[in-house]
């Protein structure tokens, strides 16, 4: 099921859906929905004190630990590091940020499609880079080498 984790139980998610990739979906629905109520909360906490800007960048901030966190326990299933897995999960989230920017950008000035499909298509497709983002960089574990031994003895 997910060759990243080190643990033999999947978890209550994973034996709910048994498709890591639909897990990693749900989650993100969760952490979508988190950050539009976090963004408005933040909204009327700053009220006209502080640039509206500030208000996502808030909600970001909470909503990345609470991602990373329910992306590591109910997802991917690993245990250790878990500085350079935060770290590596914002980097893949930043780069998911970049490549969404730019393709919508791409889609919209270069090729003149229309912005709304455009921005749809385009997180899309950022999703599933951020899943095998989160998968080969966030949340990668070398293999047991009593497998690899297994693996080449077989």
């Amino acid at each position: 099921m997910n060759t990243t984790a080190t643990d033999s139980d999947p978890g209550p998610l994973l034996r709910l859906v048994r498709r890591q990739e639909i897990a990693f979906a749900m989650v993100g629905m969760v952490n979508t929905g988190l950050g539009m109520a976090l963004t408005v909360m933040w909204l009327k906490v700053f009220g006209d004190r502080v640039p509206a800007a500030l208000a996502p960048a808030a909600a970001y901030a909470v909503s990345i630990v609470i991602a990373f966190v329910l992306h590591r326990t109910l997802v991917f299933r690993v245990r250790g590091h878990v500085v350079r897995d935060f770290l590596a999960f914002c980097g893949v989230n930043s780069g998911g940020l970049l490549m969404n920017m730019v393709l919508l950008q791409v889609a919209v000035s270069v090729l003149h499609l229309p912005d709304i499909p455009s921005a749809v298509v385009v997180m899309g497709l950022v999703a599933v880079a951020s899943f095998f983002g989160h998968r080969h960089i966030s949340f990668r574990r070398k293999p047991d080498s009593a497998v690899v031994v297994a693996a080449d003895t077989a």
